[in-house]
Parts: structure tokens; C-alpha cells; sequence
């Protein structure tokens, strides 16, 4: 195989994509990528010059180069980057990365993927952004970042507070999480909208938490209520309360 066939195939692995969900990104059909891969054609320039791009690799390494070796490939050339810039780099999740997030959450290489910024005023934790989508949390718009702090026991979950909840069943959701005294195994997720009605997720269910640090919103972009849809909202959420009532007694 060679040198640029095989590492097509290997920057595909390591991103956990299939055949087709590469080959949409390249723009190109499933049946060529796999010709690719399987050496029966060469990559056209144009398809290796936006491989190049999307992995932040020249065209020399894809041609030339094993990017799989540890001591060349990008992944190395990324961390010892990070390295240099400090330990205060944030991986970012955007949307279109979250079912990859899913499968690869506990991969370093595959966080190692992932872009990062930095904040200096939260140097020196376990930090991860993450962007939303919907208005489950309004006033808090559709496609704003959370920035979390990593919960590393389950015990330090301060009920009320808003998380990052990164589940088996739900995928990455922004939610206020309730405790249960009765049922440690359980949590109930909230959303700001009372329009969504709260539920409850087993513990065992969990794979990440992320206790909300900060919220990162494009500007002009925050919800208005207008009076009378406040005042169905404000009774839907007193409603709420208190069946939640009724369940913890």
C-alpha cells in the first residue's frame, strides 16, 4: 500500500469515522475512498490537499511519511504544541463532533484531536467546552459553549447547578441536575425552559460530568421572554416543582 492510501486509512480510524461519513467530508463517494484505502487508486491532489487541511498535515507528510509513527505523526506535533503554550488549553466538542465524543471521550488521542483555547481565568483544572443546541435552557441561546469543569466523584454533585452531562442514553446534554436523598443512583435533569419536562437518568448511566464554569454566547444573541409567554412558563415550572416535590418525599 502506499504511503498516502495508508494514511488516509489510518487519519479515518483515528477519527472513528466510517467509510461514508469520510467520504461526505471529502465530498467524494464511499466506493472511492474505499478504492483509496484499499490501493486500487490513487488520491487525487485535491482530495489529499483537503485531507492536509482537515488534519493540519502538509502534503509531504501524506506522501511521504507514516503519520501512525509516533515520533512524526501530527498527534505528537499537536501535543508537544500544547506543551509549549501551557497546561491551560481547553479541548473543545463542537456539535458535529459529538457522537465521536461519545465513543472516544476516554481516548487521549482522540481529545488530542480535538481543538483547544485557553482562558487564564481558569487556569490550573480539568477543563472541557462544549457547544449546545435547542432552547431546553433558555435563556441561555442555541449554540452557546459551555465550559466545564471535570466531576470527578459523583458525590461532589452540588444539586441545582448546572452540568454537562455526558450519558450511555442522551448523548452530551446542558441540564440542572437535582439530587435524590432516596435515591443516590438517580439524578433528575431540569431545563431552565419549563416548557421541557424534568427526568431522570440512573447513575450508572453516566459517562462524564461537567459542572458549568462558564457560558461563551455570540453577542446579540440572548433570548427575550415576551409577558405572556413568561407567565405560562412561570406557572409550567411551579407545576413542576411540585410534582419534583412529591417524588423526593
Amino acid at each position: 500500500m502506499s504511503q498516502a492510501n495508508k494514511n488516509l486509512k489510518y487519519l479515518r480510524k483515528l477519527r472513528g469515522w466510517t467509510q461514508e461519513e469520510f467520504a461526505q467530508k471529502l465530498r467524494i463517494k464511499r466506493s472511492l475512498l474505499g478504492a483509496y484505502e484499499e490501493e486500487r487508486a490513487e488520491p487525487r491532489i485535491d482530495i489529499l490537499e483537503a485531507v492536509a487541511d482537515m488534519f493540519k498535515l502538509t502534503l509531504d507528510d501524506l506522501l511521504r511519511r507514516d503519520v501512525s509513527d509516533n515520533k512524526t505523526s501530527y498527534l505528537s506535533k499537536r501535543r508537544a504544541q500544547k506543551m509549549v503554550q501551557g497546561r491551560g488549553d481547553i479541548p473543545f466538542v463542537p456539535v458535529k463532533a459529538a457522537a465521536g465524543y461519545l465513543a472516544g471521550y476516554a481516548d487521549p488521542e482522540f481529545i488530542d484531536e480535538l481543538n483547544t483555547f485557553t482562558l487564564p481565568m481558569l487556569a490550573g483544572g480539568d477543563y472541557r467546552a462544549f457547544e449546545i443546541v435547542g432552547d431546553s435552557m433558555m435563556p441561555t441561546p442555541s449554540g452557546s459553549v459551555i465550559v466545564g469543569e471535570k466531576v470527578q466523584n459523583m458525590d461532589d454533585i452540588k444539586t441545582n447547578n448546572t452540568y454537562v452531562v455526558v450519558s450511555k442514553t442522551d448523548g452530551i446534554v446542558y441540564k440542572r441536575v437535582l439530587k435524590n436523598p432516596r435515591q443516590k443512583a438517580k439524578f433528575t435533569f431540569v431545563s431552565d425552559n419549563p416548557a421541557y419536562q424534568p427526568y431522570t437518568v440512573s447513575a450508572e448511566e453516566i459517562l462524564e460530568m461537567w459542572q458549568a464554569q462558564m457560558v461563551i454566547s455570540r453577542a446579540n444573541t440572548q433570548q427575550r421572554w415576551d409577558v405572556n409567554n413568561l407567565a405560562n412558563l412561570v406557572t409550567n415550572l411551579q407545576q413542576q416543582v411540585s410534582v419534583l416535590k412529591k417524588k423526593m418525599v
